[in-house]
């Protein structure tokens, strides 16, 4: 129940499932990479496009919640963000523009996602 498997660009990542399911728990399950990968895709975005507005972003973490159909294929039905900015000067107007082009324009994964999961976010800003 473990593999390593090798990406296109020649990275490789171990998966593997729980004790429970036969697995030794050693990586991530290949449900949760999807997940991974839209945080990652999201991220990427918004911080590219915010330097290209000319914001300075001292800090991004981006969390999620997610919700699964109960029969099988147990694909996600209710995906949501919640990006956690850090920047002295961070505009609202801005900061808020920079999610909505990367999940309405550039996000490839959330556009597959969005086929069968409602994607929905929030935010927050610390000054600090």
């Amino acid at each position: 129940m473990s593999f390593e498997v090798e990406a296109e660009s020649g990275h490789k990542i171990l998966i593997d499932m729980p004790e429970a399911s036969g697995g030794e728990d050693k990586g991530p399950r290949p449900a949760e990479l999807v997940l991974v990968s839209l945080v990652g895709c999201t991220a990427v975005d918004v911080v590219f496009i915010l330097k290209k507005m000319r914001e300075e972003l001292s800090g991004l973490e981006v969390s999620l919640k997610s919700e699964k159909a109960e029969k099988h294929p147990k694909v996600l039905t209710k995906i949501h963000m919640e990006y956690n900015f850090k920047g002295k000067d961070l505009k609202e107007e801005k900061v808020k523009r920079a999610i909505e082009l990367s999940l309405g324009k550039f996000c490839s994964v959330k556009a597959m996602l969005e086929k069968t999961a409602e994607i929905t976010y929030s935010f927050t800003i610390n000054k600090a």
